[in-house]
C-alpha cells in the first residue's frame, strides 16, 4: 500500500505543474491582449481634405504650418528624428509615400522627446521634427489626417501611428522614406 501512495505523488505534481503552466499561459495571453494598443483611426483624429499633390518648387508653406498633405517638393524628406525644423514641402513628399509626421513644439520635457525619438528610426516610415509655432505640444499627421495630443505618452499617438505608417491609403504608398533628402540625427 505504501508504494502506492509513494508512486502517486510524482503524479499529482506532475498534473498541479501542468495546472501551473494552463493558469500562466491563459496569464500571458490575457495580459498581452489587453496591452494591444486600440486599432484603428484613434479618437479625435480629424480628416483633412487634400486639393492637390503637385510637386513645386521653393517653400510654400510658412514655418509653423503642419498641412496633412498637398503640394511638395520633387524630393522627399529623409524619415527619422530631426531636433531642427523641416521644410513642409519636402515632408508632404514623404507623407505621399505612407509615412507618418510628428511634430513637437520645442519646448516639451526631455521625457516626452525620447518618447516621439522612439517613433522616428529610418525604417519606421516616421518622421519626427520641431514646429515651434504649434498650437499642441505634440501633433500625428498622416496624409489627410491630423490628430492633436498634449503628451507624447497619449495611448492615441501609438494607434495613429500604427495606422497610417506606411498606409496604403496614401497617394504612393510603396514610396521610399529615405535615398531623399534631410540628415536625421
Amino acid at each position: 500500500m505504501a508504494t502506492e501512495t509513494t508512486n502517486s505523488w510524482p503524479k499529482r505534481l506532475a498534473l498541479f505543474g501542468g495546472f501551473l503552466a494552463f493558469v500562466g499561459l491563459v496569464y500571458v495571453i490575457l495580459v498581452g491582449t489587453l496591452n494591444e494598443p486600440a486599432a484603428g483611426i484613434p479618437e479625435g483624429t480629424r480628416e483633412v481634405p487634400v486639393a492637390s499633390a503637385f510637386h513645386v518648387e521653393g517653400q510654400i508653406y510658412n514655418p509653423d504650418e503642419v498641412p496633412a498633405g498637398g503640394d511638395m517638393a520633387s524630393a522627399w524628406l529623409n524619415c527619422g528624428f530631426y531636433s531642427q525644423p523641416v521644410p513642409a514641402e519636402n515632408v508632404m513628399h514623404s507623407l505621399e509615400h505612407g509615412a507618418v509626421w510628428i511634430t513637437y513644439r520645442p519646448d516639451i520635457p526631455e521625457a516626452e522627446l525620447r518618447v516621439i525619438r522612439g517613433f522616428a528610426r529610418p525604417l519606421d516610415k516616421v518622421v519626427a521634427s520641431p514646429v515651434p509655432g504649434q498650437s499642441n505640444p505634440i501633433m500625428a499627421t498622416a496624409w489627410g489626417f491630423q490628430l492633436e495630443l498634449e503628451s507624447a505618452d497619449d495611448p492615441r499617438l501609438v494607434q495613429f501611428v500604427n495606422e497610417f505608417a506606411g498606409s496604403l491609403n496614401a497617394p504612393e504608398p510603396g514610396g521610399a522614406c529615405s535615398g531623399g533628402v534631410g540628415n536625421p540625427g
